[in-house]
C-alpha cells in the first residue's frame, strides 16, 4: 500500500470574489482571511503555482518561503512548480543554462526543504514541447540533483510512446497523470507509474479553456478507482493529487468530495465548507441563468 496519499488544490491565493472566479465568499469567509493559514486547516498539501510565473518568481526571496512555513502546520507539504524561465523559455536545454537556473531555483526554495515541507517538484512542459525535444529532457534529467521527488507533465500528444516512460523510470521521475479538456492528452489519464512516488493533476474538462469546471461524482469515480489501485502498488510509496479546476473554489469542493470517495471522513469544518461552496456556486449559476433569461 502507498504509505501516503495527500489531496489538495493547485494554488490557494485566489483573492477575488467568487463571482470573478476567486475563492472569497465561497471558501474564504471574507477578504481579510489569511488565505494560506485558512487553507491549511482543510488540506495537508498545496501546489505552489505562482512561482511558475517570472513576474512573481523574480520577486520571491527567503521571506516568501519563511512566511509559507510559519503559516502552515508542521506536517504540511508544498509541491512546487518549476519556473517558466526553465521550462518554457530555456525549454530544459542545458546548453542555454537550464541546469544552472534550476540549481538557483532549488537554492531559493531551500527553506522548504530544510523545514521538511517540500513535496514534489513539478516540471510542466509547454504544449508546444514535443518529443522532438527528447534530448533536452534527457540532458536536463541527467543533471537533476538527487534527494527530491520530481514529477514531469507532458502537454503534447507526441509523447505517447515508450521512450519517455523508460527515461522517467531511469531517473525515478513521476509521469504526471492528468485529466484535462484536451482529447489528444487522454493517454495521460492512464495509470502510469515511473517512480517510487506518483502525481495526479485534475484540470477540468471544459473544451477550449481550462480550470473553470465542476467535476460530477460520476466523473470522479474512475479517478478514485485509479488512486485505490495505485495505493496497492508497492512501488508507489507517496501519492499526491491536486485539483486545478480552481474557479470559484470548485477545486476545494471537488477535493473534499474526492477525500470522501476514498473513504476519508470529513471533519465538521470540511463538510461545512463543501456545502457552503456548493450552495454559493449553485446560487451564482441560477443568477447567471436568470440574467440570461432577462436578456432574451
Amino acid at each position: 500500500m502507498a504509505s501516503q496519499v495527500l489531496i489538495g488544490c493547485s494554488g490557494w491565493n485566489y483573492g477575488d470574489d467568487v463571482a470573478r472566479g476567486g475563492w472569497v465568499g465561497s471558501f474564504y469567509p471574507d477578504p481579510q482571511t489569511k488565505r494560506l493559514r485558512y487553507y491549511s486547516e482543510f488540506f495537508p498539501t498545496a501546489e505552489f503555482d505562482a512561482i511558475f510565473y517570472e513576474k512573481f518568481y523574480s520577486k520571491m526571496g527567503q521571506g516568501t518561503f519563511y512566511g509559507m512555513i510559519k503559516a502552515t502546520p508542521e506536517n504540511f507539504e508544498f509541491s512546487v512548480k518549476v519556473p517558466e524561465t526553465i521550462t518554457h523559455q530555456k525549454r530544459l536545454n542545458v546548453k542555454v543554462g537550464a541546469a544552472e537556473a534550476f540549481e538557483e531555483f532549488l537554492e531559493r526554495i531551500s527553506l522548504l526543504k530544510k523545514a521538511n515541507k517540500l513535496g514534489a517538484i513539478l516540471v510542466q512542459l509547454p504544449p508546444s514541447f514535443s518529443v522532438d525535444e527528447f534530448k533536452h529532457v534527457e540532458g536536463f534529467l541527467d543533471r537533476l540533483p538527487r534527494g527530491y521527488d520530481y514529477a514531469l507533465e507532458f502537454r503534447h500528444p507526441s509523447w505517447k510512446t515508450e521512450g519517455p516512460w523508460e527515461l522517467l523510470k531511469h531517473y525515478n521521475v513521476a509521469a504526471t497523470m492528468t485529466d484535462s479538456p484536451d482529447p489528444t492528452l487522454k493517454y495521460l489519464s492512464d495509470i502510469t507509474l515511473t517512480a517510487d512516488h506518483a502525481f495526479i493533476r485534475l484540470h477540468g474538462r471544459n473544451q477550449g479553456y481550462w480550470y473553470n469546471y465542476s467535476y460530477s461524482e460520476e466523473e470522479l469515480k474512475p479517478w478514485a478507482e485509479k488512486v485505490k489501485k495505485i495505493r496497492k502498488d508497492p512501488e508507489a510509496k507517496r501519492l499526491k493529487v491536486y485539483f486545478n479546476n480552481h474557479y470559484g473554489a470548485k477545486a476545494v469542493e471537488n477535493a473534499l468530495e474526492f477525500k470522501e470517495m476514498l473513504g476519508e471522513q470529513l471533519t465538521k469544518e470540511q463538510e461545512a465548507a463543501k456545502n457552503r461552496i456548493a450552495a454559493k456556486l449553485a446560487g451564482l449559476k441560477k443568477q447567471t441563468q436568470l440574467q440570461h433569461f432577462d436578456a432574451v
